[in-house]
């Protein structure tokens, strides 16, 4: 009989519907997988067809209606979470996220199995400077303890010691059958200039004046944010077009097409677009934060930039003269390390090591 786990996610949208979606899939030969999820805004509409038949799916009612600063709203939440372990008896509980993590860490208190705990990016990081970034921050001081904390990368693991006792990383893969699938259907989008690109929702975590500041430097390339969002209107140099969302078909043709590929952001867990665009062989430039950090190493597969000058004076090099070995080598280390046969063989070895 396969022990079970118990994947919790609230933030079931963007980056962590992908990763957790996939994970849940690829557990299913090896556990009995149940997944509690909340529905968003951004949750895909046909979100069950990206599960298999193996998932067992539980919707939550009462988990992410509000932040974690409603005290009615959380209590109603840790009641569900607590009804939800009483009748599967999981052997192990995986917290997806901040809310997840928060409210999960709180009402498990792991005596007949064991909590994981992923931030998926740590709140207080991504949000920048502000009152309730603190407070995320506090709640990961009070509650880093009760449960072993499980990032996507080194660097992330680094901010999580100084929260939890019991850590550990296993790095972020994209699945590289289905990519490959999706990309050879796929006509890149022709571009008359050297084409600089990045996609995301522009928000304080992507740092969109960054982008804007960085082409106003390079006037000479083309450079493309696919996606909106409340700060879009930083994105108003001449040489930069705001795209709005696109189809998956319509983003990867953008990428396809494309030269380089930027993500100047305040830190990642690890970008989903950033693997990709390593297996696309785009040059790549990011900013010296957590997780960006750890994927791309300065001068051999991409380059980690400081200030929107650096980024700039690398553009303006490359346009001269294209460093054609550093994405052959980050196309090489995604088929080593950042896929999902990796990350399934070491998802499944850490299980059996953390189980009761």
């Amino acid at each position: 009989m396969k022990k079970k786990i118990l994947m919790v996610c609230e933030a079931f949208g963007g980056g962590v519907f992908t990763y957790v979606s996939q994970l849940c899939n690829d557990m299913t030969e090896y556990f009995d997988v149940y997944l509690a999820y909340s529905l968003r805004p951004q949750t895909p509409k046909n979100y069950k067809e990206f599960l298999n038949d193996n998932v067992h799916l539980i919707e939550m009612k009462c988990v992410g209606v509000k932040n974690l600063f409603s005290l009615k709203s959380d209590f109603n939440a840790i009641r569900e979470l607590r009804e939800i372990e009483k009748n599967i008896r999981p052997d192990i509980i995986h917290l997806h996220s901040s809310v997840a993590g928060g409210l999960g860490r709180i009402a498990y208190k792991g005596e007949k199995n064991s909590v994981v705990y992923t931030p998926h990016g740590y709140a207080h990081i991504l949000m920048g400077q502000g009152i309730k970034s603190k407070m995320y921050k506090l709640i990961e001081k009070i509650l880093g303890n009760r449960a072993i904390t499980l990032t996507c990368c080194e660097s992330e693991d680094e901010e999580a010691k100084k929260f939890s006792k019991e850590t550990a990383y296993i790095e972020t893969g994209v699945n590289l059958t289905d990519l490959s699938k999706s990309l050879d259907r796929i006509e890149p989008e022709k571009n008359e200039k050297f084409t600089v690109f990045t996609l995301g929702r522009a928000c304080v975590q992507k740092q969109p004046h960054i982008f804007n500041e960085i082409a106003s430097k390079v006037p000479e390339a083309k450079f493309i944010w696919v996606g909106n969002g409340e700060l879009e209107k930083q994105l108003n140099a001449q040489n930069v077009e705001v795209t709005g969302w696109k189809t998956r078909k319509e983003a990867l043709a953008i990428a396809k097409g494309a030269d380089a590929f930027i993500l100047c952001s305040l830190g990642e867990a690890i970008a989903m677009s950033l693997i990709e665009n390593m297996y696309l062989k785009k040059l790549i430039l990011v900013s010296n934060t957590m997780g960006n950090k750890s994927v791309i190493k300065d001068g051999i597969n991409g380059y980690v930039c400081e200030s929107p000058e650096e980024y700039a004076k690398k553009i303006k090099k490359a346009m001269i003269e294209f460093p054609k070995e550093l994405p052959q080598r980050a196309y090489r280390d995604v088929l080593e390390i950042y896929n999902t046969k990796t990350m399934t063989n070491k998802y499944v070895k850490f299980y059996k090591s953390v189980m009761k």
